[in-house]
């Protein structure tokens, strides 16, 4: 009899469930890993929750959509890895089977987790770490002395935050409608905290900044705060369009404000295919030794058997001040 594993599959919109099958044999070029924890990615949610982006029909295959997970690998088959090694895994999201108990993947989305008091837990948070690692290396902006608004503070808004600060933004606005994530804002940079849910964030960045802010990051991935980007940046200001669209639809933009301010726009994508995980790796030393600490990112962690509801509390962490959800197998 075959031996059997837990894993999530995505049967439809809003039902991912945990299933039952058996462990998969490696293919040829790729290694097997057990896993041990897996995150829930905003993009997930997009389409598992509102189907934008879904790439197969359904039901899918086992694992996918979850691209962000730590594990081990037990079958290495003719890579460079050995059977043992602990490993981020940060696979293209086509292929990606993280939240399933054992994994097929490409070596090339693999990096070696390093020795260090760090617990393996605070050691994933490297794959969105990395993103915005990414996203910085590839669409850089001078914000030495300037004033950047991020909007969203999930892990995502807040390692930018923790990385502008590092790169020398004089002055950070954050927005986010969960008082969890505004609490530890400041810890990762933020200047001026701003619950968007009581407050109106644009009269407290006119208030704070007259023009608008030099550089405006939207870390939300919903469509009604792109035209909210383009009035509160300044003139001749810079714009990082960072959060995967929640669908699939066009999305309209005041094209009319963004011409005359002389705005620059810019996203970024596929940061698992840039060559030896560059980037993953430099969020992996940046947590391994200690120059950032993202334990209070490690809020909700549910094992695999509940992944239903793992997904229901990260598209609506506000009800459970959610910072970012995760699975354990």
């Amino acid at each position: 009899m075959a031996e059997m594993m837990k894993s999530g599959q995505l049967f439809g919109v809003n039902d991912l469930r945990c299933v039952e099958l058996a462990i998969p044999d490696r293919r040829d070029g790729e290694v097997l890993v057990k896993t041990s924890m897996a995150s829930i990615c905003g993009s997930d949610l997009h389409q598992v929750c509102h189907g934008a982006g879904i790439m197969y029909p359904t039901p899918c295959p086992h694992g996918y959509p979850g691209h962000e997970a730590i594990g081990e690998i037990v079958d290495a088959g003719d890579s460079e890895f050995a059977a043992g090694t602990k490993v981020l895994c940060f696979p293209s999201v086509p292929k990606a089977e993280c939240f399933s108990e054992y994994q097929r993947i490409d070596p090339k989305y693999l990096l070696r987790l390093p020795e260090t008091q760090v617990t393996p837990g605070e050691l994933l948070m490297a794959q969105q770490l990395g993103t915005v690692v990414f996203a910085m290396r590839q669409r850089p902006v001078d914000v030495v002395g300037r004033t950047v608004l991020i909007i969203g503070q999930g892990s995502a808004g807040l390692f930018w935050s923790f990385l502008l600060k590092r790169q020398g933004a004089a002055r950070i606005i954050v927005a986010d409608v969960v008082p969890e994530r505004l609490a530890v804002s400041q810890a990762y940079g933020a200047d001026v905290v701003v619950n968007a849910g009581d407050d109106d964030l644009g009269e407290v960045v006119r208030d704070l900044t007259g023009p608008g802010a030099d550089f405006v990051i939207e870390a939300v991935g919903r469509k009604e705060v792109l035209n909210q980007t383009i009035e509160l940046v300044r003139p001749d200001g810079d714009l990082m369009w960072f959060g995967l669209p929640d669908n699939d639809d066009d999305v309209p933009i005041s094209y009319a404000k963004f011409f005359r301010k002389r705005l620059t726009a810019n996203s970024t994508y596929g940061a698992q295919e840039e060559a030896d995980g560059v980037s993953f790796q430099a969020a992996l030393d940046l947590i391994s030794n200690g120059a950032i600490d993202v334990s209070p990112l490690l809020s909700h962690v549910y094992p695999i058997d509940d992944i239903t509801t793992a997904i229901a509390v990260a598209n609506e962490p506000l009800a459970e001040g959610a910072l970012k959800v995760s699975l354990s197998f």
